[in-house]
């Protein structure tokens, strides 16, 4: 397909855009309760990012895998697994970085590029592998329910607690508590290996209905009223399995992928009927820019963000600390300050991603 599909590059960018504003508020002291992801079980906005990106993933591969039938399922398998490993070792070093500030036995192993290389991977390699939608549909099913029954019958009393969920035993005793997240308390990945199962899940989801959608080429009337009814199917189906499997982001349960996939569903729907059958384009223009090189975009957030905070000290405090504390922090207050600079280093970023979009390159990682 040679055409773009607007609405699929918007979505990709709106989805980096907030990616990145999540991640880099002013302080963490002061951040809005929809900017924060929920304690454990529920969703917020911000839990609603990342399961986007995944869904985006196999979207764009139900573009790009178009040229399936010209090329070897073994040729689009080795091309999968290197930039899947490029992926996951970017991410790697991202954690790292700067290299002197941790040392590599106290090196978290994964994390959110880690989570999109293995999903990435999985997803892709059954897609390749499987082509057939009746065929996909049940590997979708099979690694939600796979998913499902190890946590259910391998977890301790309350499989889906923090403390007893199979999750954090498998990556505790793989790779140990010191390679994992400490956010929550204890030593627990969120991003950790079981949950590729289901992550890899939502991205055949993504590709079925991409798929679906845009067999054609741009959609129509009747692909947008599809769309919404399947929004709307997959949001209840997330929120009946809720009441006996909690929807939860760290464990990313099954739950968690209908219910996230029928809003990110319904947000595209909405973007196909305002760009794709309006034409009203205008707005669009940043998150176009942000959708050209959202991987580079992302990863150059991250390495900024860490060069403020660890490389370039200003007085006590960082160069970001500063920044919020004396100019963003008196102009807005603590919490609209601390979005206002999150928002700012976005721009800032965003400036980067627009010096590519002007020479129209795409950095593919």
């Amino acid at each position: 397909m040679k055409t773009r599909i607007l609405s699929v590059d918007v979505l990709r960018g709106l989805t980096i855009f907030f990616m990145i504003v999540v991640n880099t508020p002013g302080s963490w002291n002061y951040v809005y309760a929809p900017l924060r992801h929920a304690a454990w079980h529920g969703c917020t906005p911000t839990d609603l990012v990342f399961p986007s990106f995944l869904f985006v993933v196999g979207l764009s591969m139900s573009i790009s895998f178009r040229k399936l039938p010209t090329m070897q399922t073994g040729e689009v398998l080795q091309k999968l697994f290197k930039r899947a490993v490029l992926i996951f070792l970017i991410g790697l070093l991202l954690n790292w970085f700067p290299f002197y500030h941790t040392h590599i036995s106290d090196l978290r192993i994964f994390g959110v590029l880690q989570r999109i290389a293995l999903a990435f991977l999985l997803g892709g390699a059954i897609i390749a592998s499987v082509r057939k939608t009746r065929l996909l549909l049940g590997a979708f099913a099979l690694l939600l329910l796979g998913h499902w029954a190890i946590l259910y019958f391998a977890g301790g009393d309350d499989p889906y607690s923090l403390e007893g969920n199979f999750s954090n035993v498998l990556d505790r005793t793989l790779f140990g508590d010191r390679h994992l997240y400490k956010g929550f308390g204890i030593p627990f990945e969120p991003e950790g290996l079981l949950g590729t199962l289901s992550s890899a899940g939502q991205v055949i989801l993504g590709y079925l209905i991409g798929k679906t959608t845009l067999k054609n080429g741009i959609p129509g009337p009747v692909q947008l009223r599809n769309l919404v009814v399947l929004s709307l199917v997959l949001m209840a189906s997330g929120l009946l399995w809720d009441l006996i499997y909690p929807i939860n982001k760290p464990l990313w349960t099954g739950s968690y992928v209908f219910f996230s996939s029928g809003i990110v569903t319904a947000m595209w729907g909405l973007f196909i009927w305002i760009i794709d059958l309006q034409k009203q384009s205008r707005w669009t223009f940043v998150f176009r820019v942000f959708g050209q090189n959202p991987l580079i975009s992302y990863i150059l957030s991250g390495i900024i963000a860490k060069i403020f905070i660890y490389l370039i000290p200003v007085g006590e405090t960082s160069l970001m600390g500063w920044v919020y504390q004396y100019i963003f922090q008196p102009v807005f207050g603590n919490y609209a300050g601390s979005l206002m600079f999150a928002l700012s280093f976005t721009f800032f970023i965003w400036l980067f991603a627009y010096a590519l979009y002007r020479k129209g390159k795409i950095i593919k990682v």
